[in-house]
């Protein structure tokens, strides 16, 4: 069983970073083999919608780490992607690996049946946290896979999302900050519950 994280930050072992090594790190708590894939380290070029994927599942663009990226979701079970927020939306690291793997879907769906997952945070409270999260999952579900949230069915409902804030609060008319994703004791529950959500899924699925 292998879960590939995938983050779309421009800032590499920041915030997002650590989010998605606690469910990385849960997940190979619980059996699985984990990898976390940067973006930020990768040349992946703009699609030219040169439309040729629509007649066949490959990308026209020979020359740049797409390649390496198509390799890994496909030998991947789980696919759990990562995103602050900057402004309402997923990163555009994130959004140029969306529109890349384009041709992973129009022709024929190759990562069909694979369970996928996100995880976003964001500097302010109220940010766009649950529309980045949904830009993700809908990218997921659109790729066929069978996407889960952070819910616990063994509990009282806490939260369904994994999305976060650096923001605490307001004291004084000043925001109070987090320094680190870390301290947002929600979040981290969360995201220890969206690994074993996705680990039990694949489990299921591969019987």
């Amino acid at each position: 069983m292998k879960i590939l994280a995938i983050n779309g930050s421009h800032r590499k072992g920041r915030n997002t970073t650590t989010l998605l090594r606690m469910v990385l790190d849960e997940a190979a708590v619980q059996g699985a083999a984990t990898e976390l894939l940067e973006l930020s380290d990768l040349n992946i070029k703009f699609c030219t919608s040169c439309n040729k994927c629509l007649n066949r599942s490959q990308c026209s663009i020979p020359d740049d780490d797409m390649a390496i990226v198509e390799k890994k979701l496909l030998a991947a079970d789980g696919i759990l992607l990562g995103s602050p927020v900057y402004w309402v939306n997923v990163t555009t690291l994130m959004k140029n690996f969306m529109d890349r793997s384009r041709y992973l879907h129009i022709y024929k769906n190759l990562l069909d049946g694979k369970v996928g997952a996100a995880v976003t945070t964001a500097g302010l409270l109220y940010g766009g946290q649950e529309a980045t999260l949904k830009v993700m999952e809908y990218y997921l579900q659109l790729q066929g896979l069978h996407v889960v949230d952070s819910r616990d069915p063994n509990e009282v409902i806490k939260t369904v999302i994994a999305a976060g804030s650096l923001m605490e609060g307001v004291k004084d008319d000043k925001m109070i900050f987090r320094r680190t994703a870390i301290e947002d004791e929600l979040l981290v529950a969360s995201s220890k519950q969206l690994a074993r959500n996705m680990v039990k899924l694949i489990r299921q699925l591969k019987k």
